[in-house]
């Protein structure tokens, strides 16, 4: 399968010989907090499954498009530079390896499906423009059974600036200066209710596209991360490390007071 060609352009990542694998690439599609990061970093660590990223998180396009220094936007139409930064990003996803890895929120979904749309125009579904641009993919639907727990995550990055540890406490993505969190029943009751629609929407979406999503849980991934890596590794057909020897790059940041947060949120629910 291939990506744009323009004139001028490159040839693209899918025209080349697909190997042995079943699949040329993976999408992980998940809601914010849960464990995306730590599963992304965990398939990047078997240098055999790509390296997967947000590269078509709306606010990081600009980023991304500098790091693989692409020609300036403004001296290219919208289509060249759609076609240019899918042709980048399939090359950064494989990351030398023969698999491409795309981490995929909800909320994005629909602004990368009429992106492919402009590239390949007239194809009949998401997953036909995804299936023309990727490859043949295997949807990982990454999700967290307590929603409560996931809203009390993603506030209190927000609030704090600090998204994710190393396992040894030093900060690996802090976004603000520390601030202290505050409890907000009423903004902790949104998110739960968004967290859970976004959930509900992937699932209307696999439904809609008559795809079946290799299934992951928040719970399993955290608590055993080697066997979940092991699992994916063996679905996508690729060399799985030996699971002594997988080690999570980050740690999680639920405390007391995501403890006390969930406590209190139960307690004025009730009331």
């Amino acid at each position: 399968m291939a990506a744009a060609i323009l004139p001028g352009a490159t040839a693209p990542a899918f025209d080349k010989p697909r190997g042995h694998n079943m699949f040329d690439g993976y999408i992980i599609c998940g809601t914010p907090r849960t464990g995306s990061t730590l599963l992304c970093k965990l398939l990047a660590s078997t240098k055999t499954a790509g390296d997967p990223h947000s590269f078509y998180r709306r606010q990081d396009v600009v980023e991304w498009a500098e790091e693989w220094k692409l020609p300036d936007r403004a001296a290219m139409s919208e289509l060249e530079f759609d076609a240019a930064y899918l042709d980048a990003a399939i090359a950064a996803g494989k990351g030398g390896t023969g698999l491409f890895g795309l981490r995929l929120m909800r909320e994005n979904l629909d602004e990368l499906s009429a992106i492919l749309d402009r590239i390949f125009p007239k194809r009949p579904s998401d997953r036909a423009r995804f299936e023309r641009a990727f490859g043949n993919v295997l949807y990982i639907h990454l999700s967290r059974e307590d929603k409560l727990a996931q809203a009390v995550s993603l506030i209190k990055a927000e609030q704090t600036g600090l998204w994710h540890i190393a396992p040894d406490g030093t900060e690996i993505e802090r976004v603000a200066p520390p601030k202290e969190p505050q409890y907000d029943f009423e903004r902790i009751r949104r998110e739960v209710a968004e967290l859970e629609t976004y959930d509900a929407a992937w699932n209307i979406w696999f439904a809609a596209q008559g795809i079946s999503p290799h299934r992951v849980g928040y719970e399993r991934l955290s608590s055993n991360p080697a066997a979940t890596l092991l699992g994916i590794c063996e679905v996508l057909g690729v060399q799985a490390p030996n699971a002594d020897d997988v080690r999570p790059g980050v740690a999680k940041l639920s405390d007391d007071t995501s403890l006390d947060w969930m406590r209190r949120y139960r307690l004025d629910a009730a009331a």
